[in-house]
């Protein structure tokens, strides 16, 4: 192989990278999402309660965010028979698999505030 073969094939190899993570931000991206997933990591939980878990996140955002992550596999929304009627929502184990995501965003997370604030 020579020098251009090796530069095409890191290329095509970046752009492979590139379009993969451009699709995940698609999927998961925005402010809200990685927080809904890492509390529905822990267990289902009703509307209510991650509206209170979700620290700053309005009802109607958090609405349209729970319908686009069940639009893309990653929650599955069931109606309780109680009344006044509620819903639980959850991961399917699809949205189950952007767990170990969520507890490297949060390591990463731990450590650059300590970097940049020292606490």
């Amino acid at each position: 192989m020579n020098q251009t073969e090796g530069v095409l094939n890191n290329n095509d190899f970046c752009n492979s990278n590139i379009r993969a993570i451009h699709d995940t931000m698609y999927v998961i991206g925005g402010k809200w999402k990685i927080s809904i997933v890492a509390c529905l990591g822990y267990r289902p939980m009703r509307f209510s309660e991650l509206l209170r878990e979700v620290e700053g996140i309005a009802g109607k955002v958090l609405s349209r965010e729970l319908k686009d992550m069940e639009t893309n596999q990653l929650i599955v929304r069931k109606v309780l028979d109680t009344k006044p009627i509620s819903v639980l929502y959850h991961l399917t184990e699809y949205g189950k698999t952007l767990e170990e995501l969520t507890l490297t965003i949060a390591e990463w997370g731990k450590t650059h505030r300590k970097q940049i604030i020292g606490k």
